[in-house]
């Protein structure tokens, strides 16, 4: 099963489709979707690797447009940013002392997009702030992340398509272990 989800989304990153999926994931990882781009953007760019800074692009645009209708709703929609910060199972005025002494660092941290923009709308922290943080940190990561595949790309693409399993399981991992130091935080 994982192979061919595997070889399914390779596929789809080669097709001629891939840069409006790529947005679209992009954009709704902002709002409302849990799965971050980076997992559309690596493939692409290991199908295309002379692409890769206009995907990096795409990517960067898309999800701070998507992390901008997430401020609006935590701005305009009090009500449902609350709700939606309250589906994460913390407590509000928890949460809101967090975000006002951590604040935008937390767009550097593997703490879903939507949360922080939301978040950020919801607190009232300064928009052009937050739009450049934005700019900065995700800029940063989506160009980092297609930098590297595109250099290393071929050893890396052999490498998961032989431990596919391993290298699932490895990131599986982490990102639980990051949760828990989050949460431990």
């Amino acid at each position: 099963m994982l192979r061919k989800s595997y070889d399914k989304i390779m596929a789809l990153a080669a097709s001629p489709n891939a840069q409006g999926w790529l947005a679209l994931t992009a954009f709704c990882e902002g709002v409302f979707f849990p799965i971050p781009p980076d997992v559309m953007l690596m493939p692409m760019v290991l199908a295309r690797r002379e692409h890769a800074w206009r995907n990096a692009a795409i990517c960067l645009v898309a999800s701070v447009a998507g992390g901008t209708v997430g401020y609006g709703i935590g701005f305009f929609l009090n009500p449902v940013g609350h709700w939606i910060i309250s589906l994460t199972g913390g407590n509000m005025e928890a949460f809101e002392r967090w975000y006002g002494k951590y604040g935008l660092l937390l767009l550097a941290t593997p703490m879903p997009y939507k949360l922080t923009a939301i978040a950020s709308g919801l607190f009232q922290f300064s928009y052009p702030v937050f739009l450049g943080a934005s700019l900065v940190i995700r800029g940063a990561r989506f160009f980092l992340v297609a930098g590297l595949i595109r250099a290393y790309g071929a050893p890396i693409q052999g490498f998961i398509e032989k431990r596919l399993a391993l290298v699932v399981s490895l990131a599986a991992l982490a990102l639980l272990g990051l949760v828990v130091l989050l949460k431990l935080l």
